[in-house]
């Protein structure tokens, strides 16, 4: 058995969640999945969706070339359905590693799209995710209107500060369906999640859109333990995508006290930092 390509992508943490006014920004950590294209076939565990499948349907749709027999191997520290961007993360590693071993030298829109479409087909996705697939691929932060293609989709951007480290408390399997219409009921606060964007205050946005999302899936628990994190010295704290994982932001000299606190409420706490844009996500 040979790999005959590999792509690599990022998990991410919410900064505005798409579903709140129509505007999505997420930012990559340093969790990543990496997926290996085999020559044989495999059997591939964790894929609830079928995406991988999906994924290799819509490469072939849109005309590209597959290998006459291949499988997939997914080695990945993003976690599944906590709201850290698995599946963005997975569609875009794969489509990665398509990308190398068919020397089609896609750009990172053309991904973009593809891992989209393939979202939505599979039914992970009902928007297919368009903020959280940039931030699996690139660095820094970008607001983005879904609504659009990748190449207009951009509305701004930018870097986040360095010296941080992101914890990630994980809180078991999600036990809520996420009603659209609770999120856009609650597009205010959203909105003001988007004015700290606009102003650059990425951690306030953070902030503001973990209460707007836990406002919006009635998880009071969730705000609770935010508003400990952030009276206990951390710079930032909220749900992260539709949840049920806490993000919270410090400087690294917080993160074992605040550890210790998120430890409390939590099945697990992963500590991680910010991808920025002096650092690549991908081997070159």
């Amino acid at each position: 058995m040979t790999i005959i390509a590999s792509g690599i992508s990022n998990g991410a943490v919410s900064i505005l969640h798409a579903m709140g006014n129509g505007k999505g920004c997420s930012i990559p950590i340093k969790l990543q999945t990496r997926v290996n294209l085999h020559d044989e076939r495999m059997e591939v565990e964790n894929d609830n969706h079928d995406l991988l499948s999906q994924v290799s349907s819509t490469w072939r749709k849109n005309g590209f070339p597959l290998p006459s027999e291949f499988g997939w191997e997914v080695i990945s520290d993003v976690p599944i359905g906590q709201g850290m961007k698995s599946s963005s993360a997975l569609a875009c590693a794969a489509l990665r590693a398509l990308d190398k071993a068919s020397w089609t030298g896609l750009s990172d829109f053309e991904i973009v799209d593809l891992a989209v479409e393939a979202q939505i087909e599979s039914g992970c996705s009902v928007t297919g995710s368009m903020d959280d697939t940039w931030a699996a691929i690139s660095s820094g932060w970008k607001v983005i209107d879904p609504s659009v293609s990748s190449v207009e989709s951009i509305l701004f951007e930018g870097d986040v500060e360095t010296g941080l480290s992101v914890l990630i408390g994980l809180r078991g399997l999600r036990k809520y369906n996420v009603d659209k219409d609770s999120f856009s009921g609650n597009s205010q606060i959203f909105d003001r999640s988007l004015a700290s964007l606009i102003n650059g205050s990425i951690l306030d946005a953070l902030s503001s859109n973990g209460m707007a999302v836990a406002v919006s899936i009635d998880d009071f628990e969730a705000l609770r333990i935010s508003n400990m994190m952030i009276a206990s010295g951390a710079l930032a704290a909220g749900i992260s995508g539709s949840g049920p994982a806490i993000t919270a932001v410090c400087y690294e000299s917080e993160k074992e006290l605040l550890e210790s606190q998120l430890k409390q409420f939590c099945e697990q706490v992963l500590i991680t930092e910010f991808v920025t844009c002096d650092e690549l996500t991908e081997e070159v």
